[in-house]
């Protein structure tokens, strides 16, 4: 056994009879319950987002729409369907480690961990892409006042998108590093099948991560689908993509 593996603290009431103290390894609905309430934070500032999301799209509807179809729903529906698989691995690696398949559990962390990374690569292909066509946070095109100045109900979509889109991928570098501290603990026996609850709580963080996007996905992504703008989205990513490869190339 490892030197580091979870033991049990024992009480001795007052006629000698030993008692397992029940700790926080075994709190199962003490961990659910500290956990749900910071997931509902989570919720709480993710949704006030949405909300002013929605407001403002009632107010500039035309410039939503407008600035929604300029989005690259391809990368966007990739990133879609790698979250929605890495929300899989994490489930089957908690399966996986309550049945006592450790390796097998570790197994489905790592490859949880290789899916976010790809999620953050594309992702940064796509602002990458966006920088290049002067949509960014800092750039003449939002901000306000000048002759490159977009709409100012595009600034504000935008505003939001890179702002959203930013914190969830802190969420997302954050689950990243959370699963390589869980993969320490498992190894040092600190996180054991009978003692997953550190396991369950970081599955449940990142169902959470998964959802969010399932609903940045429709709202920003979706918003401008079908316009006239939109038709020509796949053949200019595929001329932006090129045009960066050469770029790289040549430099």
């Amino acid at each position: 056994m490892s030197s580091h593996a979870y033991v049990a603290e024992i009480a001795t009431d007052r006629d000698g009879n030993e008692h397992v103290v029940q700790g926080w390894q075994d709190d199962m609905y003490g961990a659910k319950l500290g956990f749900w309430l910071f997931m509902f934070t989570e919720v709480l500032m993710f949704g006030a987002m949405f909300m002013t999301l929605t407001y403002y799209m009632m107010l500039h509807e035309a410039d939503f729409v407008h600035a929604s179809a300029s989005l690259n729903r391809y990368l966007g529906g990739f990133n879609t369907v790698v979250l929605l698989i890495s929300a899989l691995t994490m489930g089957l690696g908690l399966l996986k480690m309550r049945h006592g398949d450790i390796k097998g559990a570790k197994t489905m962390i790592w490859a949880t961990i290789v899916l976010a990374f790809l999620f953050l690569g594309v992702k940064g292909v796509e602002w990458s892409l966006e920088y290049s066509h002067g949509v960014f946070l800092g750039l003449d095109a939002l901000q306000p006042g000048n002759e490159h100045s977009k709409p100012f109900g595009q600034i504000l979509f935008f505003g939001m998108y890179f702002t959203m889109t930013g914190i969830h991928g802190v969420h997302i570098l954050g689950g990243i590093g959370i699963m390589l501290w869980l993969l320490k603990r498992i190894n040092s026996g600190k996180v054991t099948p009978e003692h997953h609850i550190l396991h369950f709580n970081i599955a449940l963080y990142w169902d959470l991560v998964h959802l969010i996007w399932v609903f940045v996905f429709p709202f920003y992504y979706m918003m401008g689908a079908g316009t006239e703008m939109d038709t020509a989205t796949l053949s200019s990513t595929i001329e932006a993509i090129s045009h960066l490869g050469g770029s790289n190339e040549h430099h």
